[in-house]
């Protein structure tokens, strides 16, 4: 679904400063490379380096490439090092807009439109539409409790809750996790159709993660609660999703996202168990390249944008038919008679948006599907 991060791979040249890199060079690449047009930094990363995520390292060991996210289709980046001494990107015809460092029209969206919060108790919520009716859209009215002192002319997100995430504490194994759909009170309800596909583990103990709003839509405030009127009267003024009784306003972001990216390995180590792949986008079960998935760690486990996690398939447990018999079954081994199997990689993913608890990620690039429920591990974990 989208294509990763962009452009100056390699504006470079590996001096004294980049041996080690240079040690992650692939054999038998280019003297140089050519960007094109759709060319991401991690695509030109992962053709020539062994482990792309390591390109900001070149490019800050070469200042001739200022800013590695005004690259441009037809420059020219140097992939050869020659007596220690860098070679210049040979610019070309700037005819066209710099690529971004992410592909942002693909996943806006997620960007733009997603946001966690930890509780949306005391938020203002639509209480009803014009002539009665059950949706609205652009140009429509609709009447909102809890905004009293809002003043005409100021404008609000609408924004609707879709996901509660929560943390299964496990006292014998690993963490487990859970998402459910939320109805238009905010409360759970098995009932409507999910955005998400998620894990769904039973616990006695939990940990809310948060709980993922989606914004429907954009309002501007064109009539107090005045003169006995108990709502807020507010014109729909976006050609967006359909508003509902039960959507809440927030303030406008406007700025809900950072443009640029750039890829880097945790910063600090998590628990095993504790950060999983915990839902996937647009209602999958699996997640492959350019698919987005939320994951159960952020900000406060020292996530931002840019951290990169493998994923991994935890491995089975086997009973040791070998050692203890072919003719019985697994519900009678005991935890010694049992071989915990290796876990398998599954692929890479990259955060882009952090909250608190949760952070989106897109998937990079993969050998086999990122499902729900796999591990995350540093981007160079080798089991």
């Amino acid at each position: 679904m989208l294509k990763p991060i962009r452009t100056v791979l390699t504006a470079a040249v590996l001096t004294v400063a980049t041996f080690t890199v240079a040690a992650q060079m692939r054999e038998s690449h280019p003297d140089t490379y050519v960007v094109k047009r759709g060319d991401t930094l991690w695509d030109i990363a992962d053709r020539f380096l062994q482990k792309p995520w390591l390109w900001p390292e070149i490019w800050q060991a070469n200042p001739q490439v200022r800013n590695p996210h005004l690259i441009y289709p037809g420059d020219v980046l140097s992939l050869a090092y020659l007596d220690r001494v860098s070679v210049a990107v040979e610019p070309g015809a700037r005819t066209e807009a710099p690529v971004p460092g992410v592909p942002l029209a693909q996943i806006e969206p997620f960007l733009k439109n997603l946001r966690v919060v930890d509780s949306i108790e005391g938020l203002p919520y639509v209480v009803g539409i014009e002539e009665g009716q059950l949706r609205a859209s652009q140009g429509e009215v609709v009447y909102v409790k809890g905004l009293e002192n809002a003043q005409p002319g100021q404008r609000y997100a609408v924004v609707r809750p879709t996901q509660l995430y929560t943390r299964l504490d496990r006292t014998n194994c690993c963490d487990g996790f859970d998402a459910r759909d939320l109805d238009f009170r905010g409360r759970t309800d098995a009932g409507i159709g999910p955005y998400w596909s998620y894990q769904v583990s039973p616990s006695k103990k939990s940990e809310q993660l948060g709980i993922e709003l989606m914004q429907q839509n954009t309002a501007t405030v064109s009539r107090g609660a005045v003169g006995g009127i108990e709502a807020t009267t507010l014109v729909l003024d976006a050609s967006a999703r359909e508003v509902r009784v039960g959507d809440r306003l927030m303030p406008v972001d406007d700025k809900p996202y950072d443009p640029y990216f750039m890829p880097h390995a945790p910063k600090q180590p998590i628990e095993y168990g504790k950060a999983r792949v915990i839902a996937v986008a647009d209602m999958l079960t699996t997640g492959g390249p350019r698919d987005v998935v939320a994951l159960s760690v952020g900000a406060r486990d020292g996530v931002d944008n840019g951290t990169v996690f493998s994923s991994w398939r935890v491995g089975n447990t086997a009973g040791d038919r070998v050692k203890r018999g072919a003719e019985r079954s697994e519900d009678t081994l005991g935890r010694a008679d049992k071989v915990r199997l290796p876990d398998e990689f599954a692929g890479h993913l990259m955060v882009f948006r952090t909250f608190d608890k949760v952070s989106y990620a897109l998937v990079m690039d993969s050998i086999r599907p990122t499902r729900v429920g796999y591990e995350l591990k540093h981007p160079d974990a080798p089991y």
